[in-house]
């Protein structure tokens, strides 16, 4: 059962999990986006710089088919003429290369957005196992991959095959038409075609980016067992940290009970709430309590002040006051300062008339605020 519960991977991925994933160049893709978005990008620069670029690429092929006699005769002049129709030709493209090139470096990031990953840049030499490979290509995700590449080719020649049978008329009429206007007619016809291509293109982007998107979800899920693991990776072992807070607690606990022997009063419940006080009127505005405790703790907080002679208060209603609204080590709030006042002038006067008094003594109703009681 803990072993299907480790395989089992039920929980959705957390945020680390997918910033390492991001790490390492893991965010989801799709590559029918990207072509889908290359062919529309480079199909409006086409539309839009065609006439240029065409009378462009007439220009070179004029030059080229029309040279001067004499470089018929000079070799180097013809290698001199093929360098100049081939710049001419790419200064002539550059402007659509250059917008597939940045087409090409932005549409991927409409799925998964920005990422540079040096980890995915690092070698691996598992990229260049042969038996990995043939794994990789005879798995079932290889298979699924093939049926899709098959299904797109079916899907997209079928589309193009019917258009180029019900178009024959059409291209087989080029040969017919002078250069320049058939140039033009095929500059269109590319068009047409190119737009019949993209048609299938995008109804298989549409069904590819849902189906990557809930891919890539499916892989970044966690087990419980990765999600117990990340936690201590993060927030350390539970077990650790327990021991590390009860140990602060038992140091805590003792510096508490050190405490105990210099506290002028011990406030009690009498049973259940024990509370020590500690007041030097030439260094502290308010008394400070130095220690409290219940049940077991308050017992032991009555043994140490009873071994030491700190002389004990049964005044239950301040006892509790002062357990519930005051932390360790921290100054009375002012709303206790009449009944804590009232307390210790009894017990300054009691250490006159028995200076070695161990026990609780009732001092009697002593009046606490009605937000501050627990009653």
């Amino acid at each position: 059962m803990a072993d299907d519960d480790q395989q089992e991977k039920s929980e959705e991925a957390s945020p680390k999990r997918l910033e390492d994933a991001r790490e390492k160049g893991q965010v989801p893709r799709s590559r029918e986006l990207t072509t889908l978005g290359i062919l529309v990008t480079g199909g409006a620069g086409f539309a839009y710089m065609g006439p240029d670029l065409i009378e462009s690429l007439l220009r070179v092929m004029r030059n080229a088919f029309q040279p001067q006699r004499s470089a018929w005769t000079e070799p180097d002049r013809m290698m001199l003429m093929f360098m100049d129709a081939s710049f001419d030709a790419l200064l002539a493209l550059l402007p659509l290369l250059a917008l597939l090139t940045v087409a090409a470096a932005l549409i991927p990031m409409m799925l998964g957005g920005w990422n540079f990953s040096v980890k995915a840049l690092s070698f691996q030499w598992d990229k260049i196992d042969p038996i990995k490979g043939l794994g990789r290509i005879f798995s079932i995700k290889g298979l699924v991959e093939l049926l899709k590449a098959l299904a797109k080719f079916s899907f997209m020649g079928a589309v193009g095959g019917t258009w180029l049978w019900h178009s024959s008329p059409e291209y087989l009429g080029l040969g017919s038409q002078p250069l320049g206007e058939g140039l033009g007619t095929a500059a269109a016809f590319v068009l047409t075609a190119f737009l019949i291509a993209i048609s299938p293109m995008a109804v298989i982007a549409a069904i590819d980016v849902p189906f990557q998107l809930w891919e890539y979800s499916r892989q970044m899920r966690m087990s419980r067992r990765d999600v117990k693991d990340e936690s201590k990776d993060t927030d350390g072992n539970p077990e650790l940290k327990a021991k590390i807070r009860r140990q602060q607690q038992d140091l805590a606990q003792r510096r508490m009970m050190e405490a105990i022997p210099d506290a002028d009063v011990i406030i009690v419940n009498p049973t259940h709430y024990s509370v020590a006080l500690n007041y030097k009127a030439d260094g502290n505005r308010a008394p400070i309590l130095v220690a409290s405790g219940v049940d077991l703790i308050a017992f032991r907080i009555r043994e140490i002040a009873k071994k030491h002679g700190v002389i004990q208060v049964d005044a239950p209603l301040l006892a509790r006051a002062l357990y519930f609204n005051v932390k360790l080590n921290t100054e009375i709030p002012t709303a206790l300062f009449a009944a804590v006042a009232q307390v210790l002038a009894y017990v300054y006067r009691l250490r006159k008339t028995e200076p070695r008094s161990r026990h609780a003594v009732a001092l009697g109703k002593v009046e606490v605020p009605t937000g501050f009681r627990t009653d």
